[in-house]
Parts: C-alpha cells; structure tokens; sequence
C-alpha cells in the first residue's frame, strides 16, 4: 500500500480507527494471529492520535476489543513472535 500524502482529517481518521480494528478483529477470528498482531499495533498507534472526545466516537465494543482483550493476548508479558521460518 502507498502512504498518504495528506494527513487524515479528523472523521476520516476516526473511520480509520474503526476500519483497522475490524480488520484486526477478524484476522483474531481467522486465527491469523501475526496479521492481527501488525493491524492491532497500526490501530492503536491511530488510536493514540486521537483526542479524548474523539476517542469516545468509536464504538465501546472496538475500544475494549482493542485496549483490553487484545492486550491479554498480545500485551508486553506474552512471548514475542518468533522469526517467519527457519530455513532447512
């Protein structure tokens, strides 16, 4: 994907937020744990953009998802990815 040039305004990066938590939410769904481990992180890097009132526009259920069941699963305590494979 290219990166934007401009920055996202403020209801286009609210949706933004929203949209890569889902994202994220289904790849936890699928069992894709390493591509919901890279959405989760682009989604709370977002998220920690935003101001408080703003924060409070995404719906209660991505914010728990994101700032709590998430962190159980994938939090600082939990052993880290391994590298993608190791060659023969």
């Amino acid at each position: 994907m290219a990166k934007q040039d401009a920055p996202l305004t403020t209801e286009a990066l609210i949706k933004e937020v929203c949209r890569r938590i889902r994202v994220a939410r289904s790849y936890w769904d699928a069992h894709n744990n390493a591509a919901c481990r890279g959405e989760r992180d682009r989604a709370i890097s977002l998220y920690n953009t935003l101001s408080k009132e703003q924060k409070e526009q995404i719906p209660q259920v991505l914010r728990v998802w994101l700032r709590y069941r998430s962190e159980k699963y994938f939090g600082a305590h939990r052993t880290p990815p391994k590298s993608a494979r190791k060659s023969k």
